[in-house]
């Protein structure tokens, strides 16, 4: 894909090619028109984006098919440029006619993501919002699609966008200061210099973070059954996934290996994992069960610690399972606290550990189970929220331009604070500047646009 054909007429197949009742056809380009007149459109006089009922000959065998065509015939569309797009029946070989007789027309195929390459170039996006309509394309669960939808919204872009142009306005200061060296001028002190690109360098550090933490994720979201032995995590396990997939027995130490299950809550995919209960080690079974139980619990988003409510223990498991929690936790995992078997509890010991968000439920009948799913579901979408978030294309594409760009800030401080010269850090400067505008697309090239682009599918 090359910069030289962004101005021909392209056309492609823009819906899933498996049977459905309305299938599209997707053209844009500035003769996209003229090739709809030839295909036998009336759409001489349009001056303004339409609707067109009308009908479109494909020739033997297909013959004569319903079309309803849209027409934006001026350059304020998705592309920036006249486009259109021709509504029929969901069917492959009706919608490869379409295409075929609008090559016979002038147009060409398009390749993948031209189309929303074409809204790149024309400035409707920026380089992270065409990655994240990717992202919403290939969105398998609620959370994934949320990331993507705030990422097109620009809340990636637009942080990195204020950021470096603050570093072009320091860059500015410096090198006037620079033009008067000689006059002993000074447009900004070296403290304010280094305090404000400290501020920046920060700022980008938490963004590297979390773009790691959202990028390297699957596509299901792994939930952790944690605790001691015989708190009831393998009955639990069954209630939420309605089906038996634990044994569930009274004797403690029933679970040995891991078992998993997959659900879906409320558009979240997620995978249970019901591990051993946590204990001592005595034997090499338990060795290497208590080190598979450690790895999913360790690794797992959610973690649900499971604290039998009937045991006289209650107390001291609870404050055990706190300071593993405290241990383990990295920056996006979740923790929920269940007081489990609450339905044969006699005396409630919840006040004693009152500053942990206990939620009773019981797995026997089902008492807390639905507050439970709720709880899990809220928590995720909190956590997304708060989470700057990018699409995994994203991530894997900015991670070196990013680590480069905060390499330079630090580098240009160090200059700073050891008076190396002010040509020096603007040198720096220019490198952050550089590496940020590669992010957002203010710095491209066509190896770039091939790398982000390449990977969408033909008519997106």
């Amino acid at each position: 894909m090359t910069l030289l054909d962004a101005d021909d007429t392209i056309v492609a197949i823009a819906s899933p090619t498996s049977p459905a009742p309305r299938g599209v056809v997707r053209m844009s380009g500035d003769k996209t028109v003229t090739i709809l007149k030839q295909m036998g459109v009336h759409c001489e006089e349009i001056k303004i984006p339409r609707r067109l009922a009308t009908h479109v000959d494909l020739g033997s065998p297909l013959g004569t098919i319903p079309v309803d065509v849209m027409v934006w015939p001026t350059h304020r569309s998705y592309t920036g440029q006249p486009s259109a797009e021709l509504h029929t029946y969901g069917s492959l070989p009706l919608l490869r006619g379409l295409v075929d007789k609008a090559g016979r027309c002038g147009a060409r195929p398009a390749r993948p993501g031209e189309y929303t390459m074409r809204a790149f170039l024309a400035g409707r996006l920026d380089l992270t919002q065409a990655e994240a309509v990717l992202g919403v394309i290939e969105a398998e669960q609620r959370g994934t699609l949320d990331h993507a939808l705030r990422q097109l919204s620009g809340n990636l872009s637009q942080p990195l966008e204020r950021m470096r142009s603050t570093l072009l306005d320091l860059l500015a200061d410096v090198e006037a200061g620079l033009d008067f060296v000689d006059e002993d001028i000074s447009f900004i002190s070296d403290k304010d210099l280094v305090d404000r690109l400290s501020a920046i360098a920060v700022e980008l550090d938490q963004t590297v973070r979390l773009m790691q933490n959202r990028g390297g994720g699957s596509a299901r979201i792994t939930v952790a059954l944690c605790g001691p032995p015989n708190a009831g995590k393998s009955c639990l396990i069954n209630r939420l996934a309605d089906q038996q997939v634990a044994i569930v027995a009274p004797v403690a130490g029933t679970t040995r290996d891991t078992v998993t299950v997959d659900i879906e809550l409320q558009g979240n995919h997620l995978t249970l994992i019901d591990t051993a209960g946590i204990e001592e080690a005595e034997t090499e079974v338990s060795l290497q069960s208590q080190a598979q139980s450690r790895r999913s619990t360790s690794e797992s988003r959610v973690r649900l610690w499971c604290v039998d409510s009937t045991s006289d223990d209650f107390a001291a498991n609870a404050t055990e399972l706190k300071e593993l929690a405290n241990k383990t936790r990295k920056p996006q995992t979740i923790d929920l606290w269940i007081a489990t078997k609450i339905d044969a509890a006699m005396n409630s010991t919840l006040d004693s550990e009152s500053d942990l968000p206990w939620i009773q439920c019981s797995a026997l009948n089902g008492d807390g189970i639905d507050r439970l799913k709720k709880s899990i579901c809220e928590n995720l979408k909190q956590h997304d929220t708060e989470e700057i978030g990018s699409v995994v294309g994203t991530a894997a594409r900015c991670s070196q331009s990013l680590h480069q760009a905060i390499a330079a800030i630090q580098q240009a401080i160090q200059l700073t604070t050891h008076q190396e010269g002010h040509e020096f850090v603007s040198a720096e400067l220019r490198t952050v500047a550089q590496c940020l505008g590669e992010v957002t697309g203010t710095v491209y090239t066509d190896d770039i646009l091939d790398r982000v682009f390449g990977r969408f599918c033909i008519g997106k």
